[in-house]
């Protein structure tokens, strides 16, 4: 807070990774810091959910950190970004000045949100400012984007199965495994270890713990084939 206050920097908390996970965009940063805090590095590069083979170097190099989508900026820091990268929607909202803080701004609002450009904060401006920095942190974030994230934070039985709903899930000689399922259905599991099973929207996946990896390629197969049918 204090670094972001003092200084025209837009800032975001980068997480250690534990794994290469492909279910998260990556930052990568460099040695220089800014001057009023030496552990907030400069970023180098924004990188999109990768392949498990850019995944694993990127953990072994160790300059890369999970995007958490966290940022800490001063008002005027990130004002200042939108009128550089996003003029368009910065004059949108520079036109509601007068009705901000008075009975007319909840309506003026929701009319220029109708205007505005569908694009993400990191596509329209961290990706392109200069003056954006990072903090490693650690502490225990997830966003539960993956299995492999859920599966980590759930509640786990004695020999490590995490079962959601558990009320009708029968599980014979079986650890380790994540299983999601509808709680008004009776599923049966024997002999399964360190698997992921999950039904959901009339579609049931059921795959080694192992290769989640390529669940978004499977997504993407089923996309192609039967369009969104089974979105």
């Amino acid at each position: 807070m204090q670094a972001a206050s003092g200084s025209n920097t837009l800032i975001t908390l980068g997480i250690k990774p534990n794994r290469p996970d492909t279910g998260y965009g990556y930052i990568q940063y460099v040695d220089d810091t800014l001057e009023n805090d030496t552990e907030i590095h400069k970023v180098k590069i924004f990188t999109e959910k990768p392949n498990l083979e850019l995944a694993k170097s990127f953990i072994q190099s160790g300059d890369f950190l999970w995007n958490a989508g966290i940022f800490i900026w001063s008002a005027q820091a990130v004002i200042n970004a939108f009128e550089k990268h996003l003029p368009d929607m910065f004059d949108i909202f520079k036109n509601g000045k007068p009705h901000y803080n008075t009975l007319k701004e909840r309506e003026f609002i929701a009319q220029a949100y109708q205007l505005c450009t569908n694009i993400s904060i990191d596509f329209a401006i961290m990706e392109k400012a200069e003056n954006v920095y990072v903090l490693p942190a650690d502490f225990g974030w997830s966003d539960l984007g993956t299995w492999a994230s859920i599966y980590e934070m759930a509640e786990k039985d004695y020999v490590g199965n995490a079962v959601m709903p558990s009320e009708h899930v029968m599980m014979y000689n079986s650890a380790n495994c994540m299983v999601n399922v509808p709680k008004d259905k009776l599923v049966i599991l024997q002999g399964l270890h360190d698997y992921i099973v999950v039904e959901s929207n009339n579609t049931l996946l059921i795959c080694p713990r192992a290769e989640e990896q390529n669940v978004k390629n499977i997504v993407a197969d089923v996309k192609a084939k039967f369009g969104g049918k089974f979105n």
